[in-house]
């Protein structure tokens, strides 16, 4: 038989069939990939062959683990150089920004889309409670949504108290699995009810893609919104920027840089202060945004940008 992880709490999976199913699966014994080090082999998203281990109490033994179309990995917190799959075969990634109440950091919006890109997942930016703009935010928002779509980056700007862009957000969802992300009291959950309120997800169901490391717990679920539509629930994402990634790899993760590389003067060019840079010279001329710039160097320098 065949099905979807839909929650993982450690060494149980819930997995779902085409026919809406559900059964509670385990590995056998020690289950490992080759060459790939993880510290949970499965994540939700991934599509698997079980076999039936207890009729009754619907509980399977999971034999095998499709290939994978793409997914997002973090450091691990309990084992030094090994990963934590987070989620699989993702369409998009959903970051939910607030300027205010609380501030989301360029610098944290920065490392969510490399790491995107890093995994080569669409990457949406939903900027909320719009409602709590005076004239001076609406300006500096929609001098930074010029940046990101000018990036290539869907940018969609909702309000849960006046209704802006809530259908936008709706639609976008639709017909895909959305990993969704943001700080603690940003309004994930809040969206998501006024779009699916039988899921009556209470403040804080919806976890935060919050740097502050007061969220330890790892296991991930998803919840079906309506047929084909998901959202994947990812707690406890800490570095999943900065993740088994090379210096000489971060710029390529830079849409406005990855297409200037190679025209530096020096092959090796780390585009912080040397000679005859392009990239460089892009920011001084004010063609490559310096707040983008600026997360760069913290990628680069691993200085803290979760701020």
């Amino acid at each position: 038989m065949q099905g979807m992880i839909m929650r993982s709490t450690g060494s149980w999976y819930e997995i779902i069939t085409d026919q809406k199913e559900i059964f509670k699966g385990r590995l056998p014994g020690k289950f490992k990939l080759k060459n790939f080090k993880v510290t949970n082999p499965i994540a939700v998203g991934d599509y698997v062959d079980f076999t039936i281990e207890n009729t009754a109490e619907r509980t399977v033994i999971i034999e095998k683990i499709h290939p994978r179309e793409n997914y997002m990995i973090r450091k691990s917190v309990h084992k030094t150089g090994h990963g934590h799959m987070i989620a699989a075969n993702i369409d998009q990634s959903i970051l939910v920004v607030t300027l205010v109440l609380p501030r989301t950091s360029l610098g944290f919006i920065d490392r969510f889309l490399v790491s995107c890109e890093a995994f080569r997942i669409p990457a949406v930016l939903v900027f909320n409670k719009t409602d709590l703009y005076d004239e001076a935010l609406y300006t500096y928002q929609q001098d930074l949504v010029d940046i990101y779509e000018g990036l290539g980056y869907k940018c969609i700007l909702t309000s849960v108290q006046t209704g802006q862009g809530i259908e936008d957000f709706k639609n976008i969802l639709k017909n895909k699995k959305s990993l969704i992300s943001g700080h603690s009291g940003v309004g994930k959950s809040s969206l998501i009810n006024l779009i699916a309120p039988d899921l009556e997800l209470k403040t804080g169901d919806i976890s935060d893609f919050s740097l502050k490391g007061k969220h330890t717990t790892t296991f991930a679920e998803m919840f079906e919104l309506e047929p084909d539509t998901y959202i994947i629930d990812t707690p406890g994402i800490k570095e999943l920027g900065i993740f088994d990634m090379e210096e000489e790899e971060i710029s390529h993760y830079f849409p406005e840089m990855r297409e200037l590389l190679g025209h530096c003067r020096f092959h090796n060019c780390k585009h912080f202060n040397e000679p005859g840079c392009s990239i460089v010279q892009q920011v001084e001329k004010g063609k490559i945004a310096l707040s983008r710039y600026e997360s760069y160097l913290s990628m680069l320098t691993n200085e803290d940008s979760r701020r």
